[in-house]
């Protein structure tokens, strides 16, 4: 298994929250300590693919915010302090407060210095994994930092500036390649959902904690299918909150078995492992031996598989949880 990991998301060190540059770097220890695989820098595959996905506008905000901003109210960290409602006016703001706002959906994702090339970086991960599966088949790891699924096509937040998973699924139906996507973070993949609810050429299963109770609140319900020729290819699996692993597991091989009747060229499959017990930012309870069985599960598939890196934020289990998970996928 290819491993793609880019040192340079250390730049991007929030000193708030649970994300930060430490998550990577104990995933990337525990790897190289089970010889998971072999570490691979990334690619370069420029602004086009990013902009296929994301708003030039967004991604210009992203590259220039922090700088701008140093010129009204110096600061560490760029956060907008209002937020827009959309449906009161789609007005673009011309000031730098106003821009934050309409782009970003929260406080907890900020932009610093360096955040820009640590996204970016990020991304050509992912599409440098991507790549590797579609020449040699198999499975490769993205060690994606920041994460990404929560991140829309105009709308950055929850940790996420640009949309790894997406990113790198639009890359591959590029090369004539049927996607499927199946994300098994804690939270629901909202921006991943938006991004390709009115398309039929990629299908999104989402298994995550119950959106009335958890991150993001306002999507991930099992109502919402798809819109248009993409209806029915959105599966939503909200679970409730202390979902045990034999619980969570079940519900994987329901996902899996659309996964099937889809038959896709290629899987992506966002990890987070924020569903671990004790995780700070969950309230699953999967074991490192839950991940295992998970990533058996996916196994039986037979299916080219990109592992991106989603959420995840116990330190202590952090990169066994994710060594179980791929030695598991590649059993």
């Amino acid at each position: 298994m290819h491993i793609f990991y880019s040192e340079t998301h250390k730049l991007h060190n929030p000193e708030q929250d649970w994300e930060v540059a430490q998550r990577a770097e104990v995933i990337l220890a525990a790897l190289m300590a089970a010889r998971v695989g072999e570490v691979r820098s990334p690619a370069d595959f420029g602004m086009l693919p990013l902009t296929a996905v994301h708003a030039p506008e967004m991604i210009e905000l992203l590259q220039s915010a922090y700088a701008r901003m140093q010129d009204e109210l110096p600061t560490a960290a760029v956060v907008p302090n209002c937020f827009a409602v959309r449906h009161l006016g789609s007005r673009l703001p011309q000031t730098i407060w106003g821009r934050l706002g309409y782009y970003c959906t929260d406080s907890t994702t900020p932009i610093l210095a360096d955040t820009w090339p640590a996204a970016y970086w990020s991304a050509q991960v992912a599409l440098s994994a991507a790549k590797d599966v579609l020449h040699y088949g198999g499975t490769a790891y993205a060690l994606c930092r920041p994460p990404g699924h929560h991140a829309y096509a105009d709308l950055y937040g929850g940790y996420c500036y640009l949309n790894n998973a997406a990113i790198a699924a639009h890359w591959l139906t590029q090369q004539q390649k049927r996607v499927a996507i199946v994300d098994v973070d804690y939270h629901h993949g909202n921006g991943t959902q938006a991004i390709f609810y009115g398309r039929d050429d990629v299908l999104f299963c989402s298994i995550h904690a119950d959106p009335d109770q958890e991150y993001p609140f306002y999507c991930g319900f099992g109502h919402e299918r798809g819109d248009g020729v993409g209806y029915g290819r959105n599966l939503n699996y909200p679970l409730p909150l202390g979902t045990t692993g034999a619980d969570y597991l079940d519900i994987v091989s329901q996902a899996l078995d659309a996964v099937v009747r889809y038959a896709p060229d290629i899987l992506l499959i966002s990890l987070g492992v924020d569903t671990a017990v004790g995780d700070p930012n969950g309230t699953f309870h999967l074991i490192t031996s839950d991940f295992s069985t998970m990533g058996r599960l996916f196994a039986v598939l037979e299916m080219p598989c990109v592992v991106i890196q989603e959420g995840g934020y116990r330190l202590d289990t952090l990169g066994a949880d994710v060594v179980a998970f791929l030695t598991g996928l590649s059993s």
